[in-house]
């Protein structure tokens, strides 16, 4: 049976305005901002043009790990992001920009991460020197240390005028297998990377906040399971009056506790001019962000 015109013309109508109604979801959909959680290392910073780069661990089903420049909103997002910072935030990737949001400075992955042991190493810290420590900021010129190495051999900063210097603290008695040997293990695993660079452009320096304990023929041991070049990685260890001083330029808490350290977890990166380019806490960091980060220092710098 034939169905009446206005029947017809109804359907029709009908299947219009569906038609619509999902072209207007589909657009609404696209308008609508997709949000991600990232976290990673910052590499630079760039308050002027409200920018960052960070090298972020993958993002599943959007990006594989990549360093990457960030753009933020408002200038005051950057207030506390500094290279070397590892950080939380929202990737937010709409139809014509994107943009991070909530950015968050992790400052945990260390014994500083519960905020009572943090206040009792940094008051103990205090009561030990009798003063509160004074530490760089970032684009500080680090002042010069005497030590010696794994060889017994003289080792100060200022010899490496000119080179990037990369800087991570331990001591060999360590317990924990993710702190001192898991920052310590960043080293080993950029060797590789930076074959053509060390020695010429970048020099490793692993520093023990337990020289008493730690000297040359103990750090020559516990360095050999990494092979290193002597002349390109030095182990330090010296006069427990020196070793503090350099500590504590860094921030690096180290207290003794029954046998053991109390400790934090730093890795500090010196441009070529000797300014503090970075200073890393915890162990959250994988190599290839340490790698990126000093590569990029080595580079030219951690400013866009």
């Amino acid at each position: 049976m034939r169905k009446p015109l206005s029947w017809c013309l109804g359907l029709a109508i009908a299947a219009i305005v569906v038609g619509v109604a999902a072209r207007a979801v589909r657009a609404q959909a696209a308008q609508t901002p997709t949000r991600y959680q990232a976290m990673g290392l910052v590499l630079a910073v760039d308050a002027a043009h409200q920018t960052f780069i960070a090298s972020i661990d993958r993002i599943p089903g959007v990006m594989d790990a990549m360093s990457m420049p960030f753009r933020v909103r408002e200038a005051r997002d950057l207030a506390s992001v500094v290279p070397g910072a590892f950080v939380d935030f929202t990737l937010v990737i709409g139809a014509d920009a994107s943009y991070a949001e909530g950015i968050h400075v992790r400052r945990t992955g260390s014994l500083e991460q519960d905020p009572l042991i943090a206040r009792r190493l940094s008051v103990r810290r205090q009561v030990a020197s009798g003063r509160a420590p004074a530490v760089l900021p970032i684009g500080a010129h680090v002042p010069d240390f005497h030590l010696i190495d794994q060889n017994s051999r003289p080792v100060s900063l200022s010899e490496f005028a000119g080179k990037v210097v990369a800087i991570n603290f331990m001591y060999t008695t360590c317990q924990l297998p993710d702190f001192c040997l898991r920052i310590v293990n960043h080293f080993g695993a950029l060797q590789k990377r930076f074959a053509a660079d060390l020695g010429r452009n970048l020099i490793f320096l692993t520093m023990s906040f337990d020289p008493i304990r730690d000297q040359p023929d103990v750090l020559t041991r516990y360095a050999a399971q990494w092979s290193p070049n002597p002349q390109t990685w030095h182990f330090l260890t010296g006069a427990p009056d020196e070793v503090e001083r350099a500590l504590e330029a860094f921030g690096v808490a180290a207290i003794p506790d029954e046998g053991l350290m109390d400790h934090s977890l730093h890795t500090v990166v010196i441009t070529r001019d000797g300014t503090l380019a970075a200073n890393i806490e915890g162990n959250q960091y994988t190599s290839d962000q340490l790698g990126d980060l000093i590569a990029r220092v080595v580079g030219g710098g951690t400013r866009q």
